[in-house]
């Protein structure tokens, strides 16, 4: 199997990292700036399930042509299109998109440009940062890949994907109901990007603060009742885990959106806090915190936007 990965990042240099460890045949779409890092330094992971640093292909964009099996795609939302623009030259008629972004928004673009039999359904649990020496910090033990197809068909193309799966030291799962998957994901992640977005802390500062755990536990009943008015109503093992990790007083974890925040990056405000809102108001559920946690992300993309702006002759 031949697998292509859009940038090598946190979560596309992580899981292509491990993937081309074991031995199987990936390249990394990347820029040149980060195709000169990974040429110079080799793709490094620094982890607490094991550090790794090796030598890995790259291809710049110019160069690639429809020969791969699997295009994974690892984007932030916001820059989905130019994504999908750059995987298209790499797409053959039997090639298809593993997509591991956060939410479930980007599943309507991605079928209407690639068409719905070849975008598998994809999520990835893992807290994961790239700085900016290129290496790719591993901050917790937690590298869990789910991925099958959204017809909940059995194919020789995921199995062959859990085939080069197999070959690591990852954990990982072949589906039989991954819509089911993404629908527990975006439940968690809604509760948490929300929550510690709109506190500007991490789940164990949360804990300590007072209403901190009520708060979060009005996020994630909120986030619950969506997806069960959804026809998803999440698995009581998944509520569970959600639940222990997101109340844990020891828990050090927040958001990738919290992380952006932090360091006035664009965030997925509307991909994933704002979907999820959309779906509250729509069947009624209490929207407190999501509505909260929304108008703060829009108040820093305005901030944001404004900083950014020239200011003009004095």
């Amino acid at each position: 199997m031949k697998i292509l990965v859009l940038g090598a990042g946190a979560i596309g240099g992580y899981f292509g990292g491990r993937l081309a460890a074991a031995g199987v045949d990936v390249t990394f779409l990347v820029r040149e700036k980060r195709r000169e890092q990974l040429e110079r330094d080799g793709l490094r992971i620094e982890s607490l399930v094991g550090d790794m640093a090796l030598p890995v292909k790259t291809i710049a964009a110019s160069a690639l042509r429809p020969v791969y099996d699997v295009a994974l795609l690892t984007c932030k939302a916001y820059d989905l299109d130019s994504a999908m623009d750059a995987i298209a030259p790499a797409m053959s008629t039997t090639s298809c998109v593993l997509p591991l972004l956060n939410g479930m928004a980007h599943y309507t673009h991605l079928d209407e440009r690639f068409d719905r039999h070849r975008v598998l359904g994809g999520t990835c649990m893992i807290n994961a940062t790239l700085r900016a020496d290129g290496l790719i910090q591993h901050s917790a033990r937690m590298q869990r890949l789910v991925f099958g197809e959204r017809d909940r068909s059995a194919t020789a193309r995921t199995q062959a994907f859990a085939n080069a799966l197999q070959r690591t030291t990852l954990d990982w799962d072949l589906s039989q109901d991954i819509n089911q998957e993404l629908w527990e994901k975006v439940v968690m992640l809604a509760t948490l990007a929300s929550v510690t977005s709109l506190f500007r802390a991490n789940v164990r500062e949360i804990m300590a603060s007072p209403g901190g755990q009520a708060a979060m536990e009005r996020a994630l009943d909120a986030n619950v009742a969506i997806a069960t008015q959804e026809g998803r109503a999440p698995r009581e093992a998944a509520v569970t885990f959600s639940h222990s990790n997101l109340t844990d007083p020891a828990g050090t974890w927040n958001a990738s959106m919290l992380r952006d925040m932090e360091v006035g990056n664009q965030v997925e405000a509307d991909h994933i806090v704002g979907w999820m809102l959309e779906r509250a108001r729509e069947h009624r559920v209490d929207d407190a915190m999501l509505g909260l946690a929304y108008t703060h992300l829009k108040a820093y993309e305005a901030r944001r936007a404004a900083a950014r702006l020239p200011t003009g002759p004095a």
